[in-house]
């Protein structure tokens, strides 16, 4: 089963660590898990959520791609 992409990836600084290109849920997940910071709220919660609907085929990538900037914001990683 093929995993499904993004349109357009997005890209999150984590500052001296580095940007990340991240182009699809199952990407965005593994960073949501292993290369968050301590920063996890609401917006965390639910792009964790989304990213996990959408490699179930219960939500799209694009609105697993928009929790995600959401999140990405929420915890204030700069989207070059």
């Amino acid at each position: 089963m093929s995993q499904p992409h993004w349109q357009k990836p997005v890209r999150v600084a984590f500052g001296s660590q580095g940007t990340e290109i991240i182009n699809s849920p199952f990407e965005a997940l593994i960073v949501l898990t292993d290369r968050w910071p301590d920063m996890r709220g609401p917006h965390f919660v639910k792009a964790r959520s989304t990213c996990r609907a959408a490699l179930d085929g219960r939500r799209t990538p694009e609105e697993a791609r928009q929790q995600f900037e959401q999140a990405v914001s929420e915890a204030q990683l700069h989207i070059n």
